[in-house]
């Protein structure tokens, strides 16, 4: 039998600065060799959790323990981080907060530096760390200057020495596009199996994470664990949309079809899932006719004519043309670095083309100042946080009319209206600090909707949050979309915010413009995913398992979920 490495028992902890605990009667055991993943709307206690296992809690983080937590054997109350480290290895979300190195060799040498092991014996190890994560031709460069998915593969090998029994990554696949994440997947599971090592993940992104096997799935909720189990059984309980947990694509899609979900269907593996018994109610629902979904759109609004940008000597986008039409819900999707960014920026006049030109209602906006297109095109920033810079609501939401010198009577009238767009207006003397995430994310979206822009771009919108908050703000963008007129381009790598929000995907790679087309045919195009970095959703695997067309499935499950919409 193996041999546990994690032991809570009636386990709690509470922050220093807080009133009442964040966990409560934990009793968790997670064995030699296993593969756990750990969910939980934001502010279930995942990370508290996790801090508690590496030492975070209470070393760097103070507060009072409670009950009994071994790592290995070894009581955490009465050890150090220190000797904690020896032990586990934690990849956080933001790889850059983990860098201390000047090149990827440095940072991954690192951890053997601290233990002071000779210079011949720590060189041979950096390389096989290196090469395990397929970066030893990276070992000079400066990890700040590599792409989203190389910093995390640095930051998984300078915590991969020998020494290290558990692993922890917390939320590895926020930064990456689809395919990058595969590939994340694939090497945590590499490591696990060939090293024997024992993985804790922390992800929002369910489906992505059941690409391959997990043995145990761990749920949270207040500071208490409300399910512990195999895949498979969670997946039939009913729990996950209970606890604000979204569904993979084609277990949604299965439900709507009125399929009745048992524990020992193999439901966790898309590939090999047993359909007889469900075949035939997928068939039906495929045969039903649904209303085909056309959005009602007006003039363009915004054109790009041949862009093409550099930034030094390397060109980054290159003859990029496409228009977009008043009331359009786009997603602009590709690989880390393929230029979404950096169209985002251009068409906000942020950055000007090097070559070519962008139109705004027709007129060249090279004419324009970056203030008279930002009345007209908003961009709203991944992180709030860097968009947020007073301290009251209403303050923020008002500043950018302050700036242009409107009367009060003006700025009065146009925040009030903002503001009860937003579902803020109740809130509007309150401290920004005194809100949550998603609400801060509106707060961020109203500080834009004040200039009444035509157009807004949002980067990841969704990005790092729970299924209940990404619900409540896509919801309130689909009502600014079709109550207001407003044109909404996402920037994501998202594709279940492609297939469920948007109606046409933008596809970039290596610079240039490869698709652009509605999602449910760029999403079953095979080519067009292998040169972007995309990956095909459950529902392709799904439809082709069935022996349906991918696109029309695709097509059918967007239709049907309009409907469903529709009549909520």
């Amino acid at each position: 039998m193996k041999k546990p490495i994690v032991e809570f028992k009636d386990f709690g902890f509470k922050y220093k600065s807080q009133t009442g605990a964040t966990l409560h009667n934990i009793n968790l055991t997670i064995y030699q060799g296993e593969k756990v993943l750990l969910l939980g709307p934001s502010g279930s206690g995942k990370s508290t959790l996790v801090n508690c296992m590496n030492g975070l809690n209470p070393f760097s983080y103070e507060g009072t323990v409670t009950g009994s937590l071994k790592i290995a054997g070894m009581e955490t109350k009465d050890a150090s981080i220190f000797a904690l480290s020896r032990i586990v290895g934690t990849v956080l979300q933001d790889s850059d907060a983990q860098f201390v190195g000047l090149s990827v060799g440095e940072d991954i040498a690192f951890a053997l530096e601290n233990d002071s092991m000779p210079r011949k014996d720590m060189l041979p190890k950096v390389q096989k760390a290196s090469e395990t994560v397929g970066m030893e031709e990276f070992l000079l460069h400066v990890p700040y200057e590599l792409s989203g998915g190389q910093k995390q593969k640095v930051a998984l090998a300078g915590v991969i020495h020998d020494n290290v029994d558990l692993l922890i990554f917390d939320e590895p696949l926020a930064a990456l596009d689809p395919k990058m994440g595969m590939y994340a997947v694939d090497l945590i599971d590499r490591i696990q199996k060939e090293q024997d090592k024992t993985v804790v993940i922390i992800e929002h992104r369910l489906e992505d994470v059941l690409y391959r096997q997990v043995d145990r799935v761990v749920l949270m909720n207040d500071g208490k664990i409300i399910f512990n189990g195999v895949p498979d059984e969670l997946l039939a309980s009913g729990l996950l949309p209970e606890y604000g947990i979204r569904e993979p694509l084609y277990i949604l899609a299965m439900k709507y079809a009125g399929c009745q979900f048992y524990k020992d269907q193999n439901l966790s593996d898309i590939y090999h899932m047993n359909l007889d018994s469900f075949e035939e109610k997928l068939i039906k629902q495929q045969k039903f006719n649904w209303e085909k979904y056309i959005p009602k759109l007006g003039s363009e609004v915004l054109r790009a004519d041949k862009v093409s940008y550099s930034y030094g000597k390397e060109e980054v986008l290159k003859d990029i043309s496409f228009s977009i039409r008043k009331g359009e819900k786009i997603a602009f999707v590709g690989k880390n670095g393929a230029g979404k960014s950096t169209m985002a920026k251009l068409i906000c006049g942020i950055e000007r083309p090097l070559r070519g030109s962008i139109y705004i209602n027709g007129q060249d906006y090279l004419t324009l100042s970056i203030k008279e297109i930002g009345e007209k095109i908003g961009f709203v920033m991944q992180n709030p946080n860097q968009m947020l810079v007073k301290n009251f609501i209403r303050e923020e939401v008002e500043l950018a009319l302050v700036l242009r010198g409107k009367s009060k009577d003006e700025i009065d009238e146009a925040v009030e209206k903002t503001l009860k767009m937003c579902g803020l207006y109740g809130m509007r003397n309150w401290p920004v600090t005194a809100v949550s995430y998603g609400q801060r994310k509106r707060i961020t979206i109203a500080s834009i909707l004040v200039l009444e822009p035509e157009v807004i771009i949002l980067d990841e919108p969704t990005a790092g949050q729970d299924y209940f908050h990404y619900t409540e703000i896509m919801n309130f963008l689909e009502e600014l979309n079709k109550e207001y007129g407003i044109t909404i381009i996402f920037i994501t790598h998202d594709m279940h915010l492609a297939i469920q929000y948007t109606d046409r995907a933008v596809v970039f790679a290596e610079g240039r413009l490869i698709a652009d087309d509605s999602v449910y045919k760029v999403l079953s195009d095979n080519e067009v995913i292998e040169q972007a970095n995309l990956k095909q959703t459950s529902l392709y695997t799904l439809a082709k398992r069935l022996d349906f067309s991918p696109e029309e499935y695709i097509e059918h499950f967007i239709a049907y979920e309009r409907m469903m919409k529709e009549h909520e």
